[in-house]
């Protein structure tokens, strides 16, 4: 891991000190070593609010005189989840500040724009659930990890992220430039290729339980219910790491999200192929795996003329094939685990008469996997492979909902959609369900007649009380029948689609504001992987690998001590132990490769340096 240096991070050279000439200089950090108890006293006591101890630049920013406070870093003991900084420079290895001044920019003001982003990505490592549950978090300790006196209010904070969306479409932006980045380092990071040009895409239904406009009902299939809610649709690489997210306003299906938003995206960042690549008529541009619904036999022609290549499960596989035909062969998965899977392939033609390769995987006697692809040249192997890493996206997805707060609101707050939309006619939706209630009806009818039967030897009263119920049973039936002929001509006659201006006011579909959830979902994906990239570190230091992400949870939420040395440009952090001394090896060993990166804190001349309390 290779430590940038604060300046190549923030993109250009920005002074935060810009103060009256009287308060320029650079205030010395005091070298008194404070307690946590006399920190929480000095901060209740505050004169302008609690923890608020830097009145005069407070002063300055509102006067409109300073633009972004000086970080001033004090020697303190026990600082609550100071652990946390261990992240700093995979943060920044993720580009966590590295297009922040481009692409965004604040009023003159106190808090520094690279400390507000940096707060949101430390607030998404520490588990904190939301905005509003930093006013439990202690404000003064949170500034001393930051370099300030303590962390802005949420309604401030709320304020500066308001100011930062206000433009929409330039989180998107902020996201491709990093897609683009991390597409291109995962590239020079995989010299065999095995994941370059490979993207998963997955549907996310965040469901939403405000009263602030109707939105779509959308089958939520974890909870297997029909709520209200959005679509996301994220694109990862072959290990899971996420790529980018786009949101479909009214949800049309995985198809459309793909043609309309996902490859259009993809054919700009995607790693490119040269020309004596391209040469090659059986090359791929890149390879998008999804699953089986968005398998369409005119959509696959698209793509194949496209020169893009897919990895899907066949909708209609048809009969299983014979057991002969499977060859039991050894698969390297994406995590380097070799399992022996049973495998058969054949040439299939689609309805529209385009020929695919189909691989089919034997679990038991009975259960065969499907997979379509048009790719050539894959090993068979490599197929059951990348296919089967489809979990990978599934597990990033179930983590980020339980660790990162994926559908989190950020906003409280609703747009109109335009008024040329197609959207599903309510009508027609209610036609549909009675049809569905109607039927199951006579389900039920039909059940009642099957069981209607005679004794052995029936008597002529009992004969004549079967053929009375019978028949009124049959009358039932027959009106039902009649019933649901009558809806199936209704909605016929209904249009199934219609556009938005169409339906009555009160039923008009409106869209969560987009901007700020884009903003959040950006730094939670760079929390997310600057996570992974210290896993991957501390891995190869434990005996099960998968404690790696635990042990990092817990190190984000251990006190730490701080000790800055302006003289020699250093900023300490002393991480208290933890539970065992295999975790505490671990930790030391993450220690001295962090410390090796040479980091600087962002917008200071300090080098970050980590070690254990106790350690040389």
């Amino acid at each position: 891991m290779a430590g940038p240096s604060a300046e190549a991070e923030c993109g250009e050279a920005v002074a935060h000190d810009t103060l009256l000439p009287t308060v320029r200089s650079r205030a010395v950090a005091s070298a008194e070593v404070t307690t946590l108890s006399e920190r929480s006293l000095a901060d209740s006591q505050a004169a302008m609010g609690y923890g608020t101890t830097r009145g005069l630049e407070r002063v300055l920013a509102s006067c409109g005189l300073l633009i972004g406070a000086e970080l001033q870093f004090v020697c303190a003991e026990d600082v609550p989840q100071g652990g946390v900084l261990c992240a700093l420079p995979a943060l920044l290895m993720e580009g966590l500040l590295r297009h922040t001044r481009s692409f965004y920019s604040l009023p003159a003001g106190y808090y520094p724009l690279e400390s507000i982003f940096l707060y949101l990505a430390l607030l998404a490592l520490v588990r904190c659930p939301s905005l509003e549950q930093t006013r439990y978090e202690a404000p003064g300790e949170w500034g001393k990890l930051l370099g300030l006196d303590r962390l802005p209010e949420v309604r401030t904070l709320r304020n500066k992220i308001g100011i930062l969306c206000g433009q929409e479409g330039r989180a998107t932006q902020w996201q491709s430039r990093l897609a683009q980045e991390w597409m291109e380092a995962g590239a020079a990071a995989d010299p065999q290729n095995q994941g370059v040009g490979l993207f998963y895409v997955d549907g996310h239904v965040r469901v939403y339980h405000g009263s602030l406009g109707p939105l779509p009902r959308l089958y939520v299939a974890r909870q297997k219910l029909l709520l209200r809610g959005t679509t996301d649709y994220w694109v990862n690489g072959l290990g899971g790491q996420p790529f980018f997210v786009v949101t479909q306003k009214i949800h049309a299906g995985l198809i459309a999200a793909l043609r309309e938003q996902v490859i259009p995206r993809l054919l700009v960042e995607a790693p490119q192929l040269d020309a004596g690549q391209l040469a090659d008529p059986r090359a791929l541009r890149f390879t998008i795996i999804f699953d089986r619904e968005g398998f369409s036999p005119e959509f696959f022609a698209e793509l194949n003329q496209q020169r893009i290549g897919f990895l899907t499960y066949h909708m209609y596989p048809g009969p299983n094939w014979p057991a002969e035909e499977f060859r039991t062969q050894s698969v390297r998965l994406h995590t380097g685990q070799v399992v022996e899977r049973a495998l058969a392939e054949r040439g299939v033609q689609l309805s529209n008469g385009l020929w695919v390769r189909e691989v089919r995987e034997r679990s038991s006697e009975i259960r065969q996997s499907s997979i379509l692809s048009n790719d050539r040249r894959l090993d068979l192997t490599q197929i059951g492979a990348w296919m089967e890493a489809r979990w990978s996206q599934e597990n990033f997805l179930k983590y980020m909902r339980e660790h990162f707060g994926l559908d989190r609101l950020i906003e409280h707050g609703t747009l109109p959609l335009p008024d040329s939309t197609l959207v599903v006619n309510p009508a027609h939706r209610r036609i549909d369900q009675q049809i569905r209630r109607q039927r199951s009806q006579l389900q039920r009818l039909e059940a009642q007649f099957g069981a209607h039967t005679l004794p052995p030897q029936p008597t002529g009263e009992q004969l004549q009380s079967f053929e009375q119920a019978g028949g009124h049973l049959r009358q039932k039936i027959q009106a039902q029948e009649a019933l649901i002929q009558e809806l199936k001509k209704q909605r016929k006659q209904t249009p199934r689609k219609v556009p938005l201006k169409e339906l009555p006011q009160a039923e008009r579909y409106r869209q969560l504001c987009p901007e700020s959830k884009h903003f959040i979902d950006t730094i939670k994906m760079i929390a997310y992987r600057a996570e992974s990239a210290l896993a991957g570190e501390v891995r190869e230091h434990l005996q099960r690998e998968d404690d790696a992400r635990a042990l990092l949870r817990r190190l984000f939420v251990t006190p730490a001590n701080l000790r800055p040395d302006y003289d020699q440009r250093t900023l300490l952090v002393e991480l208290h132990r933890l539970g065992s001394p295999l975790q505490d090896a671990a930790v030391a060993k993450l220690c001295e490769e962090l410390t090796a990166t040479e980091t600087k804190f962002p917008t200071t001349d300090l080098t970050l340096i980590y070690r254990q309390i106790g350690s040389v």
